[in-house]
């Protein structure tokens, strides 16, 4: 880590310290040339690991490229793509993993997005869940309506 004050490349940690419920990460450092002290903020690292075992970096555009791909043609707007994205990237950091397999990046989506849009959810939902018949559509349609039927009325 180069010092901002001298620019010599070496620098310690003295000290180190999560912030933001362990979303991000403070360290105090100190330059090996200038004896200078200051603080550098990292984002914690959210991985996905994929089925094939391959591990990347958390991407919020990823989502949002998924989620506009199942609403293609349908009333919903840029802001609600970036709102639904975030929801999805806060409920996977708050299980405090560092790691986390991609099927509950999907499983994350569906939620938010069965709110956002009904028939993108089900677009959605049948290729993340593999829906292979007729009746798996149905069955999911059958869910939507008695989940709809339980919300309480205004």
């Amino acid at each position: 880590m180069r010092c901002p004050f001298c620019r010599h490349s070496d620098s310690r940690v003295v000290d180190s310290r999560e912030a933001d419920e362990g979303q991000v990460i403070r360290r105090r450092r100190s330059c090996s040339s200038c004896s200078r002290r200051f603080t550098t903020v990292e984002e914690a690292v959210l991985a996905v690991v994929k089925r094939s075992g391959v591990t990347e970096p958390f991407s919020r555009d990823k989502v949002v490229n998924g989620v506009r791909r199942a609403c293609q043609g349908r009333p919903v707007d840029e802001d609600a793509f970036q709102l639904l994205a975030q929801k999805v990237e806060e409920s996977i950091r708050s299980t405090g993993s560092a790691e986390i397999p991609s099927h509950e990046v999907g499983l994350a989506i569906l939620g938010p997005l069965r709110e956002l849009d009904e028939v993108a959810y089900l677009r959605f939902a049948s290729v993340y869940r593999s829906f292979s018949s007729v009746e798996d559509f149905e069955k999911e349609i059958s869910d939507l309506r008695t989940a709809r039927e339980d919300e309480p009325r205004p």
